[in-house]
């Protein structure tokens, strides 16, 4: 029988939302229920029967209030603890801990950002199709006024014997092109996508090999993969450019030398939006470059919007209209040093009911 087995009242702590870690006097994980190994981004197989503080360094932020919870000898709760777990992150949490007999220790962990990071997953979710939709009306304001405006360059080209003057009309044709072409970027497809068992590897492995043929030399690009994730349902073609267009934004960042770390990972009973999904995939897209400015992180995916004088303002946008198409998001988080795109995909097809 494994440690979740042997728990106490193990079947209800399975379905707790709240975070449950019991400890022995050593700091050795007996048990820890999914909602623990989702917020401390541990698996129980790994984590059970290792030392906490070894397998989380971050844990060393609740030793203050383990103490205090010991000496008291009963229940103690620090609020508002921020505790750096895997994957380069922090969660802010409250933690109750309990002391029982044979000195372990129960701890419950609350995390406070949790209501907070739905809220802005439901905020990004409608900002997007919000944007499409006002695009979508604009744009066929705009291509239909810049057919007429190429046919009749066109036809002014034809009457015209001067080679000279040609190249005025030229002009005008290239410029309708171009305003075209960026306004069919910013629309991105509008299909569903048609979604197949996907390796997502295969897919950044695709990535990884455009993203180093365009690289500079000095920029390196690494990969952390969890080669236990399954296929899930997606349209190739649609993640490799929705991942593309992140880890072009990176090597953007970086410059001429650098590091990108294309990593995955998977996580149970996550909620994208208001939606709960028993498993998602996670991809993260992590470079060291000098981070997003404060100001720029709540409008990243917002069309037209960079902090780049040479940028286009809609590669973000795009990314994340694809990734939405398959039931998923994408967020950020920057600082300088790390900036952190994840892509959140469900393992199962939101398309289909069940």
């Amino acid at each position: 029988m494994n440690a979740r087995t042997r728990a106490p009242n193990g079947d209800i702590l399975e379905h707790l939302t709240r975070a449950v870690v019991l400890l022995d006097a050593g700091r050795t994980v007996l048990f820890l229920n999914p909602a623990a190994e989702t917020l401390l981004h541990l698996s129980a197989r790994q984590a059970t029967g290792a030392v906490l503080p070894r397998l989380l360094p971050g844990f060393a932020a609740l030793e203050p209030a383990i103490a205090q919870a010991v000496a008291r000898g009963a229940s103690y709760t620090e609020r508002e603890v921020r505790l750096a777990v895997a994957s380069e992150r922090t969660v802010t949490v409250d933690c109750a801990i309990t002391p029982l007999a044979d000195d372990r220790l129960l701890l419950e962990l609350e995390q406070l950002d949790r209501h907070l990071r739905i809220s802005r997953e439901n905020r990004l979710i409608a900002q997007n199709q919000a944007i499409r939709q006002l695009i979508r009306g604009l744009a066929h304001e705009i291509k239909n006024p810049l057919g007429g405006l190429r046919g009749a360059a066109q036809l002014l080209e034809s009457e015209l014997g001067d080679a000279e003057q040609r190249e005025y009309t030229q002009i005008i044709i290239s410029e309708a092109d171009r305003l075209r072409a960026l306004v069919n970027g910013l629309l991105g497809p509008d299909a569903r996508p048609e979604k197949r068992p996907t390796n997502i590897h295969e897919v950044l492995e695709r990535v990884r090999h455009l993203a180093e043929a365009e690289a500079p030399a000095g920029v390196e690009i690494q990969r952390d993969y969890d080669p236990s994730i399954p296929p899930l349902p997606a349209a190739p073609d649609q993640l490799i450019q929705a991942v593309l267009n992140l880890v072009r934004n990176a090597l953007q960042a970086v410059g001429d030398a650098g590091r990108i770390r294309l990593q995955t990972r998977t996580q149970r009973r996550f909620t994208i939006g208001e939606v709960q999904h028993r498993l998602v995939a996670r991809i993260d897209v992590i470079d060291d470059g000098p981070g997003i400015a404060p100001e720029l992180l709540d409008r990243i995916f917002y069309p037209m919007v960079t902090g780049r004088p040479e940028g286009s303002g809609i590669g973000l946008p795009i990314a994340q209209t694809l990734v939405n198409q398959h039931g998923g998001l994408i967020e950020c988080s920057s600082e300088p040093g790390c900036t952190v795109f994840t892509v959140w995909l469900p393992m199962e097809d939101p398309d289909v009911g069940g």
